[in-house]
């Protein structure tokens, strides 16, 4: 399975999520992660990571993801909003409430066959 996550604001945001998740030995177990470039813009200096990906195994824990996700995001000055995309199925984290984390967690756990197909399920 692969999730995609963006972090509105500046790259270093989106950095310092993937530090956090690397150093959760639960999110780090199940899921492959990596920040790949976006696509070069002519006449800009270096492309800058806009998503983190993960790809997650048979170990993958969406609950230690979600709980990883929501404490790093209360660590931040800012509380950003987070995008976090599976299939077809989008889940926007605004406020951290505990629907959105629910809401979170159901993406995460259905099965392969139902996330292609379901809808946003945007969270506001």
């Amino acid at each position: 399975m692969q999730v995609e996550v963006r972090v509105d604001g500046e790259e270093q945001e989106l950095r310092s999520l993937y530090d956090w998740l690397r150093r959760d030995a639960a999110v780090r177990r199940g899921a492959q992660m990596t920040l790949p470039p976006a696509p070069a813009v002519p006449d800009q200096m270096g492309a800058w990571a806009e998503v983190l990906q993960l790809i997650t195994d048979n170990a993958w824990n969406a609950a230690s993801f979600a709980l990883a996700l929501s404490t790093w995001r209360q660590t931040r000055p800012a509380r950003r909003r987070i995008t976090v995309q599976r299939g077809q199925t989008t889940v926007i984290v605004q406020d951290g409430s505990e629907e959105e984390l629910t809401r979170l967690l159901q993406a995460l756990e259905r099965p392969d066959d139902d996330a292609e197909g379901v809808g946003n399920q945007e969270g506001r």
